[in-house]
């Protein structure tokens, strides 16, 4: 279909922007409709495993000895030249004073 040019000029801006934003949220609507009905068929198929009584937390108990570290001095050189390879330097820079577990 053709429309000739006078038929064209006869559409006002206003016109086409009207129809313009009435698409994009026909569009808009017709994205959540097939988003809304995927989801259903979704839940429909898929079973989930979970129970639906949730189990009680375990106590928190005591903290556990603090673990020592066996090569200290081995972890020590390792995260000296992690460090210096991440900032460039030499590992002769790089001075541990302390290292604390997380």
């Amino acid at each position: 279909m053709t429309i000739t040019l006078e038929e064209a000029e006869a559409f006002s801006n206003l016109t086409v922007f009207g129809f313009g934003l009435g698409l994009v949220f026909i569009g808009l609507i017709c994205i959540i409709l097939i988003c809304m009905v995927m989801g259903a068929i979704c839940k429909k198929f898929i079973k989930e495993d979970t129970p639906k009584a949730a189990a009680a937390p375990a106590p928190v108990s005591a903290p556990a000895k603090k673990a020592v570290i066996a090569n200290k001095g081995e972890f020590i050189a390792a995260v000296s030249a992690a460090i210096a390879e991440d900032i460039g330097t030499d590992v002769s820079g790089i001075r541990v004073l302390s290292v604390k577990q997380l």
